[in-house]
């Protein structure tokens, strides 16, 4: 036991040492050396995870992202923690984090869409408590949604969408078709002006 100990302290102290020869220098981080300092950041953190001290885990990442403030890769891990932790809040907070620096984490898309289902989950259970529900699904929803509404003071819990404006349809015209002509009979070439007199 007395080794483990010695480690943690060991890792503890080397990370501290770390943070302050970083914190003297104004400049980012290179990948590199932030690649190590995330490195020793999770193994600080993961250290105090098993002795239970998730909220030291949790400012050990914190300090890094302050650090590097560009960088996602604490926020996505303290996401985790908070989730892990069933801290489902924070998790999201932690996610959106994550996602102002890069949208497209998967993870931490993860983490805001089953911690808000969570939320969500557990605010209709408590909302339950408050409500005579009869066992039948629509009577249960619209107690529940009678709830809402007074505690919430607002008649309607989600506004309608807007309609979206329609595109005017290309009107289609037909092209000009030319008028026939009228061609005008040929005047008769015959001397006294008879006009049957090409027909003979």
């Amino acid at each position: 036991m007395y080794p483990l100990k010695h480690l943690s302290l060991t890792i503890i102290l080397g990370w501290a040492l770390a943070i302050s020869g970083c914190a003297t220098k104004n400049t980012p981080m290179s990948q590199e050396e932030f690649s190590t300092a995330l490195a020793q950041s999770s193994a600080n953190a993961d250290v105090l995870l098993e002795k239970g001290q998730r909220e030291d885990a949790v400012k050990v990442l914190e300090d890094l992202a302050k650090k590097n403030p560009g960088r996602k890769d604490p926020w996505v891990r303290m996401a985790k923690i908070h989730f892990d932790g069933e801290n489902y809040a924070q998790a999201i907070v932690a996610a959106e984090e994550a996602l102002q620096r890069d949208n497209t984490d998967r993870t931490a898309k993860s983490i805001r869409a089953v911690g808000g289902l969570r939320v969500a989950a557990q605010s209709l259970t408590d909302l339950r408590g408050d409500v005579e529900l009869k066992g039948d699904a629509r009577s249960d929803a619209v107690g529940l949604a009678k709830v809402m509404r007074d505690t919430l003071g607002e008649e309607v819990l989600v506004p309608p969408e807007e309609p979206k404006k329609k595109k005017a349809a290309p009107v289609r015209t037909r092209p000009a078709q030319p008028k026939p002509q009228v061609v005008a009979p040929a005047a008769a070439t015959t001397s006294g002006g008879n006009p049957f007199g090409a027909l003979r």
